[in-house]
């Protein structure tokens, strides 16, 4: 029996079987080749770098990927979405932390998600952290391109759960700590928050 569980502007997702399919649409307004092109590559790349990721994170196995059907089947993690539960969690700090460290780890094989936010994370039953959802991630060494995923899970922080944010982003900065490079991307962020200020203060 299938259930589509989610669906957004590139992707629907259909849960089956305890397996999780991800299907990327069509796009009518989009040239049909260039459409075919674009599903295609977005495919494979997600793939790659799900694959290089679970070497580092817990995330979900991929099953199978089929860039002509432009589909990953993967295993579905039972959960709790962190968007919706993290504020209430008696360990909403050490999860946090664990965040941290699971970004570092990303960011010191070069992997960069793109899309940092709690409803990219499920906590499993065995209390681990799934990062979901590399649609927009891609391959990095540039400290920009860290520092700038950092910024945009505290901007998802102080959205979703204003009340605890600064508690909650402490804790992701201690957690990555355990980066070598964590001075230099620390160092980067404040750069990246500093010219999103001056463009505030300038609109």
């Amino acid at each position: 029996m299938e259930q589509i569980i989610a669906k957004g502007a590139e992707a629907i997702l259909v849960h089956k079987d305890d397996k999780l399919i991800k299907k990327r649409i069509k796009k009518s307004y989009r040239i049909q080749i260039l459409d075919e092109k674009l599903r295609k590559s977005r495919t494979k790349k997600e793939s790659k770098l799900l694959e290089k990721a679970s070497k580092f994170i817990p995330t979900p196995k991929i099953i199978s990927s089929n860039e002509n059907n432009k589909e990953i089947i993967m295993e579905f993690i039972n959960g709790k979405k962190l968007s919706t539960h993290l504020d209430s969690l008696p360990n909403a700090i050490e999860i946090c932390n664990t965040i941290g460290k699971q970004i570092a780890l990303l960011h010191d094989n070069d992997i960069i998600h793109g899309d940092l936010t709690t409803s990219n994370m499920i906590l499993s039953k065995e209390n681990k952290v799934y990062f979901i959802d590399f649609g927009l991630g891609f391959e990095s060494k540039k400290p920009e391109d860290k520092a700038v995923d950092l910024h945009l899970i505290k901007q998802a922080l102080e959205a979703k759960h204003f009340q605890n944010y600064k508690e909650f982003f402490s804790a992701i900065l201690e957690g990555y700590k355990i980066s070598k490079h964590h001075s230099l991307i620390l160092n980067r962020l404040k750069k990246v928050e500093a010219r999103g200020r001056y463009k505030q203060q300038t609109c």
